[in-house]
C-alpha cells in the first residue's frame, strides 16, 4: 500500500521488450537504500516488483495486463517518473490509501495558470470512472495523492464541450517535486480512483433487496 507523497522523481535507464512484457530499469537512489529484492516500489502509480537492484537503480517486469490498463507503456528512456516506496508501518499517512493497481488513463486537456497554484484539466479514456471521482474527493494522478477541485457535469451536459472530466490544483511544490510538472496538454497519465469508493459501490449492490424479497409478483 502506498499514500500518494511521491518521494523521488526517478529516471527511465532502458526498457527491454520480452515477449508481451517489458523489463524496465529505473534510476532512484533516494528509495534503494534500504530495498531489496522482492520488495513493492510505485512507478507513476503502478506498483512493480523490485527484481533486481544495484544502489542507485532497479529493474522490474512490467506485463501485458499493466501495460493495457496504464500509460506506463508509453513512457520512453530518460523520461522521468514519480516513485514511491510501500508504506511502512508506524509512518505518518500524508495522502490517502493508493493500492498501486491502476484503474484506467488519462488526457491532460489543460493547464490554467494562476498566481499561487495550477489549475490541471484531465479527461478520463474510461467514462465508467467518472462515477468514482468526486468533487474534493481524492484521486492519485501518476501516483500523486491530488484533491479534485472541479468535476464534469453528467453526460449531456454542454458545458465547455466535453464529459468525463475533473480538475485538480497543484501547488508549485507538488510541479517541483513531481514529474507532473513535466506534462503538457495531449499527455497521458495514470489514474487510480479512491478505493473506498470502489467498495461502497460493490457493498451497495450486494446488499440492494431483490425483487424475490420484496415479493413482486406478475
Amino acid at each position: 500500500m502506498f499514500t500518494g507523497i511521491i518521494e523521488e522523481v526517478g529516471r527511465v535507464a532502458a526498457i527491454e521488450v520480452a515477449g508481451d512484457s517489458l523489463r524496465m530499469r529505473f534510476t532512484a537512489p533516494g528509495v534503494l537504500e534500504d530495498a531489496k529484492r522482492g520488495d513493492s516500489i510505485a512507478i507513476n502509480g503502478v506498483c512493480l516488483t523490485v527484481a533486481e537492484l544495484t544502489t542507485d537503480e532497479f529493474t522490474a517486469d512490467v506485463m501485458q495486463v499493466t501495460l493495457d490498463y496504464s500509460a506506463l507503456g508509453n513512457v520512453s528512456v530518460g523520461d522521468r517518473v514519480n516513485v514511491e516506496r510501500a508504506m511502512a508501518s508506524g509512518q505518518r499517512f500524508g495522502g490517502h490509501i493508493v493500492q498501486g493497481h491502476v484503474d484506467g488513463t488519462a488526457e491532460l486537456l489543460e493547464r490554467r495558470p494562476s498566481e499561487h497554484w495550477e489549475v490541471f484539466r484531465f479527461r478520463l479514456a474510461d467514462p465508467d470512472l467518472a462515477r468514482y471521482v468526486a468533487k474534493k474527493g481524492s484521486v492519485a494522478i501518476n501516483g500523486t495523492s491530488l484533491t479534485v477541485a472541479e468535476v464534469s457535469e453528467p453526460a449531456g451536459s454542454a458545458e465547455r464541450g466535453s464529459t468525463n472530466w475533473f480538475e485538480v490544483s497543484l501547488i508549485p511544490t507538488t510541479l517541483a517535486d513531481t514529474m507532473l510538472g513535466d506534462l503538457q496538454p495531449g499527455a497521458q497519465v495514470n489514474v487510480e480512483c479512491d478505493v473506498l469508493a470502489k467498495y461502497v459501490e460493490r457493498l451497495t449492490q450486494s446488499t440492494r433487496p431483490s425483487a424475490a424479497q420484496h415479493g413482486d409478483q406478475d
